[in-house]
């Protein structure tokens, strides 16, 4: 079985056994049910227009409240069915770049994470918002936990960790990734992108920090 395949195998056993187990709503824990009507209402799209890394940034929600609980829940805790709940934050920002299709490309998810989840993050949102990724970007080499890190610590953990394929010479490439706080990740994934020819347009996310969403 192809290993895109076999990923979004993992993803839907994840997603029925939510299902089967009893559980909370990952927004404000009201029981019996994933996601409540309240809180889904918090994750309709706003989209954020920022800068970060030198690239142009869009993203459906401010990485707050219930969009952030909710992103944490899938992240943390596997509940892969608020992919679907999160898709419209990320296929909105993608639609505001208005513009030609480009190739969708996720930030990679490092081999660590992937033993640990079963499931790569990005590219599981980028297929529940329809945008067709193409995984042709990969982690060259092994980068600490991000959290706790400066700016410039970020900046300088991430640096060479990407590696792009040489068959996107040439072509227009649209980033996406959960969310964007000091912009390292997508910076160095613009810098891999570059390296090989592409032309990264932007990035897209589900939600970014109130540092990189400074209006809507």
């Amino acid at each position: 079985m192809p290993r895109s395949d076999l990923d979004l195998v993992r993803a839907a056993v994840a997603e029925a056994l939510s299902l089967v187990f009893p559980t909370a709503c990952a927004g404000c824990d009201t029981l019996d049910v994933s996601l409540c009507d309240a809180c889904r209402g918090q994750l309709a799209p706003r989209v954020r227009h920022g800068e970060a890394a030198g690239l142009i940034v869009r993203s459906g929600l401010e990485f707050a409240g219930v969009a952030a609980r909710v992103l944490r829940a899938l992240k943390a805790d596997g509940r892969t069915g608020l992919a679907r709940e999160l898709a419209p934050a990320l296929a909105a920002a993608a639609a505001a770049f208005g513009e030609p299709a480009p190739v969708v490309v996720p930030v990679p998810t490092s081999r660590a994470a992937m033993r640990c989840r079963g499931y790569r993050v990005a590219e599981l949102l980028a297929r529940r918002a329809g945008l067709r990724p193409r995984r042709l970007l990969t982690a060259a080499r092994v980068v600490a936990d991000q959290r706790g890190l400066s700016r410039r610590e970020r900046a300088d953990n991430v640096a060479g960790s990407m590696r792009a394929s040489a068959r996107l010479a040439g072509c227009r490439v649209l980033i996406v990734d959960d969310v964007v706080t000091t912009g390292a990740t997508l910076g160095e994934a613009a810098r891999a992108l570059r390296a090989v020819g592409a032309v990264p347009v932007g990035a897209a996310t589900v939600a970014a920090t109130a540092r990189r969403a400074p209006h809507g």
